[in-house]
């Protein structure tokens, strides 16, 4: 038996053939041979030249390295910048994914935050179109059937925090003004809150802002909390599940107010994308946005007579009003007469149902299990380059499930165990002993042989580290 050694000197030079190497995950492999073939690294160092400039100083990152490292945050599961540094410094496999060998420094937090600042929500949007681009070259985008849903995002900011709109004042200090002007002079804790127990509307927004973050909005939560939080509404389409477009906004803003922003948002993606010849040839502008899915909260006079006059079928789920009088607004009646015809159909039943699962199965991937449910900036514009980022790496998810059938690395590794198991299963239940049983084995064992060569080929290989020897 050995002891661990307790101190140990650090050597001065280290051969490179002694440096622990990494082969790679195939998804990630899989993922850079899909960029390169759409030429992703030269379209967006064209699109970003601009912002560079040729004076020397601290060492540049490379466009493709800053957006590969946002991805990193939705395949792993991370909402922040300093996370993504920490997870690409300490993995090999994540540094080849961005182009790192193991004696560079990868990009820090500071510098990926400093490139965030300094690139616009324009070039952001431009490389989520460009993402769109790639699904429709693939088939995955069709841009006709559309569902609409919202969800909120807890802020970087608390509610202990807030201050007047007017004054400025602290919460805490507002209160106690109150409680003077009501005759007590010296108030405790307690008669704070049951002074702040019976005040209605406590918490409007008319009233009190954050100082560091004015967009956040206070707003009750999922679960029943009350906090600070933004709202982001996506329009996902339902052939395809890809998310066409994403608007963020205020969480005290209504459902209908928003939802005609995310469907010029979605509109104008589409026709940046139908611009290239490529996706010209595979999609009909024409049929663009001809029906809009959404539930409840989305239904008004408003908006089915706006959807239409634009010639959009509607299927907006209608809350029960009780009996309804229409002779001011036949217009109306019109509408909501139609979209309830078309919401009791066979197909609108069968829309409802894929909105349900589509728009909520977009918001696990991207927010949950993509670590961006609770954000970790400040400001609208920031937190929206992040989402940009964050949904195309979901759109890139589509077409590597496309082609591999998981749309995540750990999905992928999950696959090909299950698929290893079944065939160990396979192979102990052909071992039986018995006479009938050997001649199955000898008939089925030349067939399978192929179907496990392909499944260890295709398996991740472990790290392999080099010894120098």
């Amino acid at each position: 038996m050995s002891k661990r050694p307790r101190s140990r000197q650090q050597e001065l030079f280290v051969q490179t053939s002694a440096l622990p190497q990494s082969p790679g995950h195939p998804f990630h492999e899989k993922l850079n041979e899909i960029l390169a073939a759409h030429g992703f690294d030269d379209f967006v160092e064209e699109l970003c030249a601009s912002y560079y400039a040729d004076t020397r100083g601290r060492p540049s990152i490379p466009p493709g390295v800053y957006f590969r490292m946002l991805m990193v945050g939705y395949f792993e599961g991370l909402g922040s910048e300093r996370g993504i540094d920490w997870r690409v410094a300490d993995s090999l496999t994540l540094r080849q994914f961005v182009g790192y060998e193991l004696t560079d420094h990868t990009p820090d937090h500071s510098s990926l935050s400093r490139i965030r600042q300094r690139l616009s929500l324009d070039v952001h949007q431009e490389v989520f179109n460009w993402i769109e681009k790639v699904l429709a070259k693939e088939g995955l985008l069709k841009g006709k059937t559309l569902a609409v849903d919202a969800t909120t995002l807890e802020a970087n900011a608390a509610l202990r925090s807030i201050v007047r709109q007017d004054s400025g004042e602290r919460y805490e200090e507002y209160l106690e003004g109150l409680a003077q002007a009501s005759g007590i002079e010296t108030p405790t804790r307690q008669d704070l809150a049951k002074l702040d127990k019976k005040r209605p509307k406590k918490g409007s927004n008319d009233d009190w802002r954050h100082p560091h973050d004015p967009d956040a909005r206070i707003t009750k939560m999922k679960d029943g909390r009350t906090h600070l939080a933004h709202k982001s509404e996506h329009v996902v389409d339902l052939q395809t599940q890809a998310i066409v477009a994403i608007n963020l906004c205020g969480a005290d803003e209504g459902d209908t107010e928003s939802l005609p922003w995310s469907l010029i948002q979605a509109s104008m993606n589409l026709q940046e994308i139908i611009l290239d010849e490529e996706v010209r040839k595979q999609l009909d502008p024409g049929s663009f946005i001809a029906e809009v899915v959404t539930g409840k909260g989305y239904h008004s006079n408003d908006t089915v007579k706006a959807l239409q006059r634009a010639d959009i079928r509607g299927y907006l789920s209608e809350p029960d009003r009780g009996r309804r009088k229409w002779e001011k607004d036949r217009e109306a009646q019109a509408a909501v007469y139609g979209n309830r015809r078309r919401i009791r159909g066979e197909r609108g039943k069968a829309l409802q149902r894929l909105r349900a699962e589509y728009t909520e199965r977009s918001f696990a991937h991207t927010y949950e299990t993509g670590g961006m449910r609770r954000t970790h900036l400040r400001g609208r514009a920031n937190i929206y380059k992040r989402l940009c980022i964050h949904a195309g790496a979901f759109n890139l998810g589509l077409v590597m499930r496309k082609i591999t059938g998981r749309g995540t690395p750990r999905g992928l590794h999950g696959l090909l165990s299950a698929l290893i198991a079944t065939w160990r299963l396979l192979q102990r239940a052909f071992c039986l002993p018995g006479k009938y049983l050997a001649r199955l084995r000898a008939s089925i064992q030349p067939m399978l042989r192929p179907i496990q060569r392909a499944i260890l080929a295709f398996r991740p290989p472990r790290p392999v580290f080099s010894t120098g020897c």
